[in-house]
Order: C-alpha cells, then sequence, then structure tokens
C-alpha cells in the first residue's frame, strides 16, 4: 500500500514536470524576442563627418553588450549600414558567430522583416531616432521618444508571444 503511494506521488510530479517542459518548449517556439540598442559613444570631433567611428568608450561598451547578453541566445543581429551601427554589433556578432544583416531604418518592421525574425532572437543595433521608433513600431503604439544624444545606455526589449506584446527598457552603462 506505501508503495503504491510513493509510486503514484513519483507518477504526479514527473507528469508535471513533463507538462512543464512541454508548456516551456512550445512558448519557446512560439516567442519572438527583440533586443534593441542604440550605437555605441560616437567619435564628434569631425562635425563634417556623417558616418564616424565609435570612440575607445563606445568600443568598450559595444564589447560590454556581449557580456550583458550572455546569457540570451541570439539567432540573428541587424544593423544599419552605418560605421558605428555595425561596430556596436560587430563584437557580439563576432561572439555569436553570426552575420550582420542590414537593415533600412526608413523601413521598419516590415512584413519582410517580420517572417525572417518570427520565433527568433533578434538584436537590432540603430539610432538614437531609430531605435525607439523601431520600438513603437513592433508594439504597435507610440511609447518612447526619440533617445537624448548623449544617452548610449537604453536597452529595449521586447517579447511577442501569440497576441502578447511585452516591453522593456533597461539602463546598461
Amino acid at each position: 500500500m506505501k508503495i503504491k503511494y510513493i509510486s503514484t506521488t513519483f507518477l504526479l510530479l514527473l507528469l508535471v514536470s513533463f507538462s512543464s517542459c512541454a508548456q516551456e518548449a512550445v512558448e519557446n517556439k512560439n516567442t519572438t524576442t527583440y533586443i534593441l540598442v542604440r550605437h555605441s559613444e560616437k567619435d564628434l570631433s569631425d562635425k563634417s563627418n556623417r558616418n564616424p567611428n565609435l570612440t575607445e568608450q563606445g568600443k568598450e561598451r559595444s564589447e560590454n553588450l556581449v557580456k550583458i547578453l550572455a546569457d540570451i541566445k541570439i539567432d540573428q543581429v541587424y544593423s544599419t549600414n552605418y560605421t558605428r551601427t555595425l561596430q556596436t554589433a560587430a563584437p557580439i556578432a563576432k561572439d555569436r558567430n553570426i552575420e550582420i544583416s542590414f537593415y533600412d531604418p526608413r523601413k521598419l518592421f516590415d512584413q519582410e522583416f517580420q517572417k525572417e525574425t518570427t520565433g527568433k532572437t533578434s538584436l537590432i543595433v540603430g539610432h538614437s531616432n531609430s531605435t525607439p521608433a523601431f520600438v513603437n513600431k513592433i508594439i504597435g503604439q507610440k511609447k518612447y521618444n526619440d533617445i537624448d544624444e548623449k544617452n548610449y545606455s537604453k536597452l529595449f526589449i521586447i517579447k511577442i508571444v501569440g497576441d502578447i506584446i511585452t516591453d522593456t527598457v533597461l539602463n546598461i552603462n
């Protein structure tokens, strides 16, 4: 009699474990995650240069992004075709052995982009104006304004599971 009780309890625990693992697997498969950052600190010494490199501080911030996102599986890395965004995306793309894909900041979150990213986790590197605009487009509302030109620390995370969209903003320094 005691053996049956233990076996029933064990089976119940096993069933609960399997069902929660199955639920997690289903959620992960149907989850789309976007991580958006503005490029790191750019060199402002030449006001006529419209495509500057990152400063040493910007390079450090970009390397730090690899550490910040170390425990997150990233499937794709996107960047605009500017030196500063590519230099920001490069360390994590190299670390994850992912080729950087370009996106057009004038065509944010179009059908093609949505198709490419559904069910995946994508890092998107943009600018002080395009990053919050991109977030707003994904979440379907005008929630975020342009990032202050001196602020390089915002990291946006959008998670889509079915029809539920959640957004979070972190300040990373």
